[in-house]
């Protein structure tokens, strides 16, 4: 379930706090910020559950996953989906007390999509763009609970976290690129090629330009803009480690997303969004 590296779990996280904070006008109710971190703690354990039975047989041949509790025969594939059962109701029944036809769907197609992602790497050239659309279900499942629908600024705020989840993820594939390469698996690292850091420095500045567009709908303060300021200072950080494409550096660049999404939140925070 990962729950011992919990950067990814932020990562997933960070995107839910801002759909609260900007959907309840700056003053969400506590028990649905409780109810959504753990669903989403949940859920990202629950994918990592359906994606270590999906590369079973690839992870033994990359040296980062290789002692991973199914590829080193320690847990059984039988015992995996059990655990995947139990964690998936586990998140529905946090939901139910909200659960309404658009709640439900919602809940539907991310369970959908936490399923499907791992089996995306053998067939889109870009998968890191699906694992984006599922790590931002919870961005309109927020809205749909808050507000009953889907104003405009929901699909903002997932196509900021698509190219986000494409530029921090397409730098922790550079970091598997070489054993990727020996199995067959696609990554956004290998269809970028060269181009790989140019299309990161872009998908930051989109994700950064959205949220410029967003806060301005939203009359943010300048607190605000502050903190897209300090996001944008710690991407240049990210091209001074990534520029050379040295594996360790390009994870330690993915491993510092957490401090551009709590930067981003803090200025939701302070800009009183």
């Amino acid at each position: 379930m990962r729950l011992d590296k919990p950067v990814v779990i932020l990562l997933v996280l960070w995107p839910t706090l801002w759909a609260l904070w900007f959907s309840a006008a700056g003053a969400p109710d506590w028990r649905l910020v409780w109810v959504f971190v753990l669903g989403m703690v949940i859920m990202h354990s629950a994918g990592c559950v359906i994606n270590d039975i999906a590369d079973r047989n690839f992870d033994p041949h990359v040296k980062r996953t290789k002692d991973r509790p199914l590829a080193s025969g320690k847990v059984t594939v039988r015992e995996a989906l059990i655990l995947f059962v139990v964690l998936i109701l586990a998140a529905f029944l946090l939901i139910l007390p909200y659960l309404d036809v658009y709640v439900f769907g919602l809940a539907v197609a991310a369970a959908f999509m936490a399923i499907s992602y791992p089996f995306t790497k053998r067939v889109l050239a870009v998968p890191q763009a699906y694992l984006g659309i599922a790590f931002g279900f919870s961005i309109p499942m927020v809205y749909a609970v808050q507000q009953g629908g889907f104003p405009g600024e929901v699909w903002l705020l997932m196509l900021a976290n698509v190219f986000w989840t494409i530029a921090y993820d397409t730098e922790y594939a550079m970091f598997d690129r070489e054993d990727d390469l020996k199995i067959g698996i696609k990554t956004s690292a290998i269809t970028f090629g060269r181009f790989d850091v140019a299309t990161i420095l872009f998908c930051y500045t989109m994700m950064l330009g959205s949220m410029v567009f967003l806060g301005y709908l939203k009359n943010c303060g300048a607190f605000f803009y502050l903190g897209i300021v300090a996001a944008s200072v710690f991407v240049f950080y990210h091209f001074i480690l990534i520029r050379n494409r040295e594996p360790e550096r390009c994870f330690r660049a993915f491993l510092h997303n957490n401090w551009i999404g709590a930067t981003i939140f803090a200025g939701i925070i302070l800009g009183k969004c």
